[in-house]
């Protein structure tokens, strides 16, 4: 399997920051890239497993929605008990998708996994008992993500789980500009300089739009859930469980 490396896509400078996209430049050092910029990665990504155990269903299915390089795939398949359970890993990146296969096809885990290259949005949900969302609902367009969480709850089972982990947004300037100091804070502690932080979040201004904790709630309140929890926090990144 081809090894990954160390991030330094934004280490020199520039003629011109282009939108971030998930590509074959990005896969190549996305393990070292999500964990030196997402404080509390190996938390969600444990977690999901954990609560994927807790909900699944006999003979249900589970969502992996962008799944990347299959972190979270991996993590439930580990862990599942439940009979017939399949999981189904989903990632519009046809790289991501690639070195997905191969990650969690080297896995000696026995539970079937389906993996489907195409965007969430098109890929129908039937059956689901748990359905995780980690980081990814940030890079749909806002006016689109109401329908996405709809379509989730409708297939999935009574009983069943959605598991939502987001970049916050926050309305007070202060507590804003807080946290926003804090995670920069973070970055360059685990090594990335100025122009680095600064030229990724250029890069990810246009794409990846966050929202504040009380619009998630309210969404998924809205799609019809009836236990929604943020049981996560790690400065400016969040983790909700949303009940049917």
């Amino acid at each position: 399997m081809k090894k990954y490396c160390s991030d330094d896509l934004y280490a020199a400078a520039l003629d011109e920051v282009v939108d971030f996209s998930f590509d074959e430049s990005v896969v190549d050092v996305f393990p070292d890239m999500i964990n030196r910029s997402v404080p509390g990665y190996s938390t969600l990504i444990n977690v999901a497993g954990i609560l994927s155990a807790q909900y699944a269903q006999p003979k249900s299915q589970l969502y992996d929605l962008g799944c990347s390089l299959g972190a979270v795939t991996l993590s439930m398949q580990h862990r599942l008990s439940q009979p017939d359970c399949r999981i189904i890993a989903v990632d519009n990146s046809t790289a991501m998708m690639a070195r997905c296969r191969q990650h969690v096809g080297s896995d000696a885990a026995n539970v079937t996994v389906e993996f489907i290259c195409d965007n969430i949005q098109a890929t129908p949900i039937e059956r689901a008992s748990v359905v995780v969302l980690n980081l990814t609902l940030q890079f749909i367009k806002p006016q689109q993500r109401s329908a996405m969480i709809e379509k989730i709850y409708a297939g999935m089972l009574p009983g069943g789980v959605l598991l939502l982990s987001e970049k916050l947004a926050f309305s007070d300037e202060q507590e804003a500009r807080l946290l926003t100091e804090m995670h920069h804070a973070f970055k360059k502690s685990n090594g990335y300089s100025d122009l680095e932080v600064s030229q990724k979040r250029s890069a990810l201004d246009n794409v990846l739009v966050p929202e504040s904790r009380q619009q998630h709630e309210a969404r998924l309140q809205n799609a019809g859930f009836t236990g929604v929890h943020q049981w996560f926090q790690c400065l400016n990144f969040a983790s909700f469980i949303a009940v049917k």
